[in-house]
């Protein structure tokens, strides 16, 4: 799960093996190991791979099956958008905020 869950985040963010592992300062070599199941990041790698894309470390591991964003660091203005935005998107694009002129 570790491993499918790492290539389908480093590919839905667009990133080559070799992208990742520069991020990460590890080698092309490592993430291609862990992408293939041939072994596993370390812990401290599993936490950076969290924060580099912005989901838990149980999304990671398996265990939950939606991804979490982060806004950790974010100014509150901007989760407040973030927020409004998501709204806006469940409730198909009707928006939850009164029109101005």
């Amino acid at each position: 799960m570790l491993n499918e869950r790492i290539r389908d985040l480093r590919v839905s963010f667009g990133w080559s093996q070799v992208e990742l592992a520069r991020r990460l300062c590890v080698s092309k070599q490592a993430v291609s190991n862990w992408e293939n199941n041939n072994i596993q990041p370390s812990i401290d790698i599993l936490v950076h791979l969290s924060d580099i894309f912005g989901v838990s470390t149980d999304y990671l591991l398996g265990r939950e099956s939606i991804p979490r964003l982060s806004t950790q660091g974010l100014p509150p203005q901007v989760c407040a958008h973030l927020e409004l935005l998501i709204a806006d998107f469940l409730s198909g694009g009707e928006s939850s905020e009164p029109a101005t002129d």
